[in-house]
């Protein structure tokens, strides 16, 4: 999505305008891809505002700088609060959220450790990732020349900057091939994700998806739709996939925060099933929106609101309306 450039970044504790959200071009992390990051998202509810798993995206977040030794002063509940206020910044009803931690200027070289640990948390506009019509419709995907990254060679659990130049690599050659998303094999050809989404089959009503092992980053959506599907009576196992098994799978969608749950209608242009959104999928993005819309109880409390002053006034207010928020 396009960037409108109006807004507030919070930068290491500091609200700075949009356009003035700068780093030197010495910054190690612009060099040698030595930062982590997240992808969130607040939806617009009945209720108001809600952060989708906000908790689980910041422990990660936080995971992803210690295996890198990043060592940043903001702990949890700190984090917690400074994506929020950002959020009330910037008056956002509905957003995408991007907290960023990274090397930035003092020396460069390989050695990362003589440079700060900067932080920066973006929120803004950004609707289906994939587009509207991709939810219902599908999307045309192939399998990448380009694999994941082998085991012991870059943290797949990390949600690092460096692993997104292999993602760009399998988007790229996707959409130049003429497809709107690739998928990657692993190191030993079997199934492991997209360029930024996991990935399930469906096969004689069962759930399949990559396991950790087969250098994913263990999605917080991924783990979100195999709670859903359990719940709703689906059994659900994580195994590898032969590459085969995606053109023969009754059903086969991708899962992110941007991406929430598309189904896929080909691979490699072989039709996947009916060529339609399959039963399972629908009954699955369903319940996944109802979630995220605030449409049924967050029974697994997955919903963080953002505004909850304003909640609370607009509960107790004629409906005329309420005063401006301080």
């Amino acid at each position: 999505m396009a960037f409108t450039g109006t807004g507030k970044i919070w930068m290491n504790g500091k609200f700075v305008e949009w356009k003035d959200a700068n780093i030197h071009i010495a910054s190690h992390v612009i060099h040698y891809g030595s930062g982590v990051f997240e992808g969130a998202r607040c939806y617009s509810t009945p209720k108001g505002s809600a952060c989708f798993r906000l908790d689980e995206h910041l422990v990660r977040l936080i995971n992803s700088a210690k295996i890198y030794r990043m060592a940043y002063a903001l702990d949890f509940d700190g984090w917690r609060d400074a994506v929020l206020e950002t959020i009330r910044v910037n008056d956002m009803k509905a957003c995408y959220i991007r907290p960023l931690i990274y090397r930035g200027y003092e020396t460069l070289g390989v050695n990362p450790l003589g440079n700060p640990v900067d932080a920066a948390i973006m929120v803004w506009e950004w609707g289906a990732y994939l587009g509207a019509e991709a939810l219902e419709q599908g999307v045309d995907m192939k399998v990448s020349s380009w694999a994941r990254m082998a085991p012991n060679t870059l943290p797949a659990m990390a949600k690092s900057t460096a692993n997104y130049a292999n993602s760009a690599l399998i988007k790229m050659e996707a959409l130049l091939d003429g497809y709107s998303e690739g998928i990657a094999l692993d190191v030993g050809g079997l199934v492991s994700e997209g360029s930024g989404q996991n990935i399930f089959i469906v096969q004689n009503g069962t759930l399949i998806t990559p396991p950790v092992g087969a250098s994913i980053l263990a999605g917080i959506t991924r783990d979100s739709v195999m709670t859903l599907a359990r719940d709703h009576g689906y059994n659900v196992i994580e195994q590898a996939i032969p590459r085969e098994a995606l053109y023969v799978a009754d059903e086969v969608f991708v899962v992110g925060t941007a991406a929430e749950v598309t189904p896929i209608r080909t691979i490699d242009k072989i039709t996947i099933g009916s060529g339609h959104r399959g039963p399972i999928t629908a009954a699955l993005q369903k319940a996944f929106f109802e979630v995220i819309n605030g449409d049924v109880p967050d029974e697994h409390g997955w919903l963080t609101y953002v505004y909850p002053h304003e909640e609370l006034l607009r509960a107790h207010t004629p409906a005329h309306g309420v005063g401006a928020r301080h």
